[in-house]
């Protein structure tokens, strides 16, 4: 199949857009370019060029058809109608059978003239996040000026003109020329396929892959590191940023002013990763090295001495202002901040900053002896918690919002729990986070999250299919880790309304199935009333969903359900509810009354089981049905000739369907 090559050379494109547009790129032209069947897509980013290759079919056959239009004499309006729809004129069709037909031949295309008509399209509507027009008055618009398109088919150029009909003067025509790196091999050279495009790039210093170019950051990272008995601190966004800033990374070592070095380190480093792009560095000990790194995108002639002193100088500039934030926001204590809050709107329809610190006040006094921790540190870390918001440090560095109010806490002499509270109340902010385990931490995580949602979901701020401005489902997600993560036994109920509880156990159905669990097991649980206590609810599953592994659990679920069938049916036809106790008078069979005689067993037994959370022992019970139950199908006609035996009957069935949907409702279960 022939190789197609496509290069979309700019001017520097922001690093945080690259990967995307990459998909975007293979997405758009596998759609384009469909009747050519891409195959082996590769698409490649960096900061001045997008590429994709790929194996394309020569072109699309000839091919033949015939459409049958309106009968022969039918009026005028009908046949232009036919006419218009197909673009045929009248003089191309033919009569047969009574009806006017029109033979269609759609001609062979070659790859190339395919891919030179939908091209000019595709890249007009390319979804940048933002894009720009230059060049007098073209329409055409890209993220940054785009220089050139590369184009080519087996070695041959695929002509087009992107802006051509336009009258600035300013087209541009695809070509089989490129440019290597901006400073180090300036210049265009044409190329011939993607081999010898990704040869002649490495040789004029671009590294086309953007994972290329992270193992190579990560390695000279570490080759740094270690000649200095040092390590990198981990930082996988930074090192794909970084790789999305250069074409030939080099690393080069730079030292911190050891005035600075009493700053915290979570300072020191969102500092010099923020402004600078500088990867930090531990001693053997785990403490901030007083060191840096920073890549340049050149290969410097003096070694990198005049880079680093320049990024030092300008490291020192920043540390400086971060110093002063130090130093003034610990001049008066995090409670001479909350009058600020008062002036920070946290929402419009919930208040302010300060409202909020009042209602998660009261909430994490609440919390707190559920969880295990003291009252009164719980409101007291709920009083100072957002109090750093208003700082000099957090306003300039978001990303550092509780980690300053645990440092600020902790020099006013806060306790120790109150200050981590303080920090971890925030966590866990992703999926990869770890979980707060303090006490105090935990109530007013947990807090901060049931206030969130109620408030949001009073507001009608709910979250839809297209969004979820308020990462409300981060929220519940994050309740429900807590709570699993710490064996924390809480009722929900107690603090959030039904619907918010219902969107809580959404969120963990969606949980378990990520985790290979059976999260239709939960529905069933749920199905027979809310229960707020999601541990209570994840055990009354596991018990189930042991049961349902079992032989006598399967076949029970099968019965079950036979069981509720015929009670659907029945009713439905008779318009009525069998949900009276069976007579005993009325039982014939010894398989009815041998029923009847576990269910007398099974019920008290299942409710005690129930009432002491023994959900195992619960299931037991219920298995225990399993064999009367069978028989009673076996040899227990339900629908009887004598209406008062069919009657007493289906009694019995719904008895069964009570007695199991005391535990769940089985209706539920997936399968």
């Amino acid at each position: 199949m022939p190789e197609l090559l496509l290069e979309l050379f700019s001017e520097e494109i922001p690093a945080r857009m690259q990967a995307r547009a990459a998909e975007d790129l293979a997405r758009l032209v596998g759609a384009a370019l469909a009747p050519l069947a891409p195959q082996d897509v590769q698409t490649f980013h960096g900061p001045r060029r997008l590429a994709l290759v790929a194996q394309v079919a020569p072109g699309t056959p000839e091919t033949r058809s015939t459409e049958r239009g309106p009968r022969a004499g039918a009026p005028e309006q009908a046949l232009a109608g036919f006419l218009k729809k197909h673009g045929a004129t009248r003089d191309s069709l033919r009569e047969e059978g009574g009806y006017l037909v029109l033979d269609r031949v759609v001609p062979a295309v070659d790859a190339a003239t395919i891919i030179a008509r939908e091209l000019p399209s595709l890249l007009r509507r390319f979804p940048w996040p933002r894009s720009m027009r230059w060049g007098g008055t073209s329409t055409f618009a890209w993220v940054r000026p785009l220089r050139r398109i590369l184009c080519v088919l087996d070695g041959a150029v695929v002509p087009f003109d992107l802006r051509e009909g336009e009258d600035d003067g300013h087209g541009l025509a695809s070509g089989n020329e490129t440019e290597g790196h901006r400073f180090m091999a300036p210049g265009a050279f044409a190329v011939a396929g993607f081999a010898d495009y990704r040869a002649e790039l490495a040789a004029r210093h671009v590294i086309l892959d953007a994972a290329e170019r992270e193992a190579l950051i990560r390695k000279d990272a570490a080759r740094l590191a270690a000649a200095e008995g040092l390590s990198v601190v981990e930082d996988p966004g930074l090192i794909a940023e970084i790789a999305g800033l250069t074409e030939w990374p080099v690393g080069l070592m730079g030292r911190i002013d050891a005035a600075f070095m009493d700053l915290p380190p979570e300072v020191l480093r969102t500092s010099m990763r923020v402004n600078q792009r500088y990867l930090s560095l531990r001693n053997p000990d785990g403490s901030a090295a007083a060191r840096f790194i920073v890549f340049a995108n050149v290969v410097p002639a003096d070694g990198g001495a005049a880079i680093v002193a320049g990024n030092e100088r300008v490291l020192r500039a920043r540390l400086s202002d971060a110093r002063f934030f130090w130093d003034q926001d610990r001049r008066q204590p995090l409670e001479a901040y909350l009058p600020k809050l008062a002036e920070v709107t946290f929402h419009a329809k919930l208040g302010s900053q300060r409202d909020r610190v009042d209602r998660l006040m009261r909430l994490a006094g609440e919390i707190a002896p559920l969880a295990g921790a003291d009252r009164a540190l719980a409101e007291r870390a709920a009083l100072l918690c957002k109090a750093d918001l208003v700082t000099g440090m957090v306003g300039e560095f978001p990303e550092l919002q509780g980690v300053m109010g645990r440092y600020y806490a902790l020099a006013q002499g806060e306790d120790g729990a109150v200050a981590n509270a303080i920090r971890d109340h925030y966590a866990p902010r992703g999926a990869e986070d770890d979980v707060p385990a303090e006490k105090v931490a935990v109530a007013l995580a947990l807090a901060d999250r049931i206030d969130t949602l109620t408030g949001f979901f009073a507001a009608g701020e709910k979250p839809t299919g297209s969004g979820d401005p308020f990462a409300l489902r981060r929220a519940a997600l994050g309740i429900i880790r807590i709570v699993r993560d710490n064996d924390l036994r809480l009722d929900l109920a107690r603090f959030v309304d039904a619907e918010v509880l219902d969107f809580i156990f959404e969120r963990l159905r969606v949980q378990l199935r990520a985790e290979g669990k059976r999260h239709d097991i939960v529905a069933a649980v749920l199905a027979r009333g809310a229960d707020g206590d999601l541990l209570r609810v994840l055990a009354r599953a596991e018990a189930i969903e042991a049961l349902l592994r079992t032989e006598d659990g399967a076949n029970l679920r099968t019965a079950y359900a036979r069981a509720a069938n015929i009670l659907r049916i029945e009713e439905k036809k008779d318009g009525r509810a069998y949900d009276a106790p069976p007579d005993p008078r009325h039982y014939r069979e010894v398989q009815e009354q041998a029923l009847a005689a576990a269910l007398d067993t099974a019920e008290p037994a299942i409710d005690t089981h129930l009432a002491s959370e023994d959900f195992v022992a619960a299931m037991t019970d219920l298995a225990a049905l399993r064999a009367p139950l069978d028989a009673f199908f076996d040899h227990v006609t339900v629908n009887a000739p004598e209406p008062e035996l069919r009657e007493n009957r289906l009694f019995l069935l719904s008895r069964v369907r009570r007695a199991m949907d005391r535990i769940a409702d089985f209706s539920k279960l997936e399968g």
